[in-house]
Order: C-alpha cells, then structure tokens, then sequence
C-alpha cells in the first residue's frame, strides 16, 4: 500500500506544498520577532519618556533608529528630548528629519512653527503653518493659537 502512495502523481506534489508552507512559516516568525525586536527599544524610550527618565529615553530612542532608520516617532521624541534639554541644534535637527519622513506631522509642524517664530524666522513659519492648517487632524484647536502667534510676529 505504501508504495502505491509513493507512485501517486498527488502525493510528490503535496509534499512539496507542505515544505513551501513550513519555509513560510517559519519566515513569517522571524519576521515578527524581528519586528518585535525593533519596537522593543521604541516602546522602552517611550516608557522612559513619560518617567521623565530622558537619558535612557535618548539611548532607546537612538537604538531604534539604528534599527529602523525610518521610524519618524523616534526622531519626533528625540527632538522633544532635546527642547527640554534646551539642545537647540539637535531639537531642530530631529524636527527637521521627522518633517522629511512625514511631512504632515502636526506635532512636529506645530513645534517647528512655534520654534521658527521664537527664532524669527516669520517666512518658514508660515510656511509651515500652510502645511499644518491644511492637513491638521487631531490638533487643529492649536491653529487659532499659530495664528494669532505669527499675526503678532508680523506687527512686531
């Protein structure tokens, strides 16, 4: 009977199914634990983060961008790590690279327009204020606020 099996035009085919299904799974699973991995450090500075353990925040945060080069929240965090610590350079730089990977950012439009106009700089300000009253979603009570801020910068 075994040998019958084996002779079955069905059964070579189907073993090669069922080696093609387990190569996928196993894929699948190194996928997510490698997903899992890159979060890790994410979700361990936003831990730290919101202890105000802003260092070790710093370090995760970094980790994970070293993992995931694209990960615009880790820069987003990064440059409100530095405005805290007053890091001028760095925290524009950070808004700077959060812009780049997601241009509609509202929180780091917001800080960007609210930093430019501190800095004097009413052009890119308003600029950017374009881009946040046109795609604002959850922080649109913010616009009267930037408004009124750079109305204000202009009559000065």
């Amino acid at each position: 009977m075994f040998k019958l099996l084996n002779n079955h035009p069905i059964i070579p085919s189907m073993s090669k199914k069922i080696i093609i299904l387990l190569i996928l799974i196993v894929f699948n699973y190194k996928t997510n634990v490698n997903s899992q991995e890159n979060s890790r450090f994410f979700n361990l500075g936003e831990k730290n983060f919101k202890k105000e353990e802003y260092d070790e925040a710093k370090i995760n945060f970094e980790k994970n961008i070293v993992r995931y080069p694209k990960d615009f929240k880790s820069y987003l965090y990064l440059s409100k790590i530095y405005k805290i610590k007053k890091i001028n350079d760095e925290y524009e730089k950070n808004l700077n690279s959060t812009l780049l990977l997601d241009p509609k950012n509202e929180d780091a439009l917001y800080m960007m327009v609210s930093k430019k106009l501190t800095d004097g700089d009413y052009d890119l300000a308003k600029k950017k204020f374009e881009i946040f009253k046109n795609s604002c979603e959850k922080l649109c009570e913010k616009k009267i606020e930037l408004r009124n801020l750079i109305k204000k910068s202009k009559n000065q």
